[in-house]
């Protein structure tokens, strides 16, 4: 996958971005894998983990048909930290123009953060390829987004629970950043989940 288009639909496709926040580069990969072999298909490391990079690195290697992402990307040069550290997508919790451009300019698929309907239609103005609601507020929130920025892909992240992610995507959402609560899954019910 070398086109942005192709990294966000295959992002987008499952409905769910793994997001993995370990202590250290060892742990995340630990922590990822059994996501990875439950078929999880999007993973999100963010940048305010010790190792993030490292850990992209071996994840693209060792993993190459997955879909793998920095987050917490704050600015240009994480960006392009992240992207020559192999990240397909780039993840933020603010909307920082020149992340979308480093990340563009490199081939990224870029989400920057929003929180309020004027942020979503900024992000969008400025090139996102999705945004990324956060924190998630309610479903609600998303289909009343939608009824005034129809085109809009959400992505909400924050607190959202693997047993939510239908609820949000039938509300409109493209896709959930799920975190914490994922990795805590058993791996039968993440199986399940992505049967939905």
């Amino acid at each position: 996958m070398s086109y942005r288009y192709e990294i966000t639909q295959t992002v987008v496709r499952q409905g769910i971005i793994a997001i993995v926040r370990t202590a250290d580069a060892s742990s995340a990969v630990r922590a990822a894998v059994p996501l990875l072999d439950a078929g999880i298909t999007s993973l999100e490391l963010p940048l305010t983990n010790p190792g993030a990079l490292e850990a992209i690195r071996q994840l693209r290697a060792d993993h190459p048909s997955a879909v793998i992402g920095a987050g917490s990307v704050l600015d240009e040069a994480s960006a392009v930290a992240a992207v020559r550290a192999g990240a397909q997508f780039l993840v933020a919790p603010n909307l920082n123009a020149s992340v979308i451009q480093a990340g563009h300019r490199y081939g990224a698929a870029v989400l920057p953060g929003a929180g309020s309907v004027s942020e979503v239609a900024q992000a969008l103005e400025a090139g996102a390829d999705a945004v990324k609601v956060f924190p998630a507020p309610t479903p609600q929130w998303v289909r009343d987004v939608l009824a005034v920025l129809p085109y809009a892909p959400l992505v909400p992240t924050g607190g959202v629970a693997p047993a939510d992610v239908p609820a949000w995507l039938e509300a409109g959402a493209v896709a959930c950043g799920v975190g914490s609560a994922l990795t805590r899954t058993p791996i039968d019910e993440i199986k399940a989940l992505l049967r939905r």
